[in-house]
């Protein structure tokens, strides 16, 4: 299995602007700058990488969950997971630091034990969680 993506920029790194085009088309043409990605806490202004790979971590990590509640014989009606990814500024540049999931989940015939335990696995098991091992990943998981 391949996915891509693509990306276009033009200018310069703090007034330039590009767009992101998805395989899916899920994102289209869609806008990302310095602005976006440094300067608007509101993240209303356009995409930009860290949200994107914040994405992508709460939704793999939340199927993977799916997948290994389903084969303790207790499948959730509701998974409702999200990722804060922290970037900081590090010797004049920018790194990602961490991924913070959260998690709340609707999911009938489980203890709470039972539930952390299958959550914990699947941060650490998910694709995503793998090829994000060089930053710190935590975990909050409660049922709802």
């Amino acid at each position: 299995m391949k996915r891509h993506a693509t990306a276009h920029w033009s200018g310069s790194l703090g007034e330039g602007k590009g767009t992101i085009d998805t395989q899916s088309g899920a994102l289209k043409d869609h806008g990302y700058s310095f602005k976006a990605r440094f300067e608007d806490e509101s993240g209303k202004s356009g995409t930009n990488p860290e949200e994107l790979l914040a994405a992508a971590h709460a939704g793999c990590f939340a199927m993977q969950l799916s997948h290994f509640l389903a084969d303790n014989r207790t499948p959730a009606e509701d998974l409702d997971a999200k990722s804060v990814v922290t970037v900081e500024q590090v010797d004049g540049g920018f790194e990602v630091k961490s991924s913070a999931l959260t998690l709340t989940g609707k999911v009938p015939g489980i203890d709470e034990a039972k539930f952390k335990e299958l959550a914990t696995k699947a941060k650490e098991g998910c694709p995503m969680s793998k090829a994000l091992g060089a930053i710190e990943i935590t975990l909050d998981a409660n049922l709802a």
